[in-house]
């Protein structure tokens, strides 16, 4: 089941599966806050096992008016290959659709990742880039016309 939660309900997953053995205060992102973020989990019964932000954020490659970034995707490990990446992602799409028919969807995929997103139509653009104390990622982006 899928239901949107508080930012601060996402950190402790973020934690363990995007920031092992850092700090928690690194698992806050820029916009998290923010009214419009959208913040999912994704449950079995009590139990959380991967969560999505979606915050309102503009990339100046994209001409788009109306952006969205992908944030902080993350299933716990021992959950995985159950679809929950997929499921989080697909309800993330649906509802920035219905706020906005030309939302454009973008994201810095780790490119560990890349694959995953291309099975849902996601495209890369420009170079790949580190980001200090996490790992390599690149740009992804999905256009309003393919959500």
């Amino acid at each position: 089941m899928i239901q949107q939660i508080s930012a601060e309900e996402t950190y402790r997953t973020r934690q363990q599966v995007l920031r092992p053995g850092r700090p928690l205060r690194e698992c806050f992102f820029e916009g998290d806050l923010e009214a419009e973020t959208i913040h999912l989990g994704y449950f079995d019964e009590d139990n959380l096992m991967g969560v999505a932000t979606y915050v309102p954020r503009k990339n100046g490659i994209f001409d788009a008016p109306f952006q969205y970034q992908l944030r902080g995707m993350a299933v716990l490990p021992e959950f995985r290959k159950k679809r929950i990446g997929e499921n989080l992602l697909l309800e993330g799409e649906k509802i920035l659709k219905q706020k906005n028919p030309g939302v454009l969807l973008w994201f810095n995929a780790r490119e560990v990742a890349v694959d995953f997103y291309k099975k849902y139509g996601y495209k890369t653009i420009g170079s790949s880039f580190m980001i200090p104390n996490v790992c390599v990622h690149i740009v992804m982006y999905k256009n309003p016309t393919d959500l």
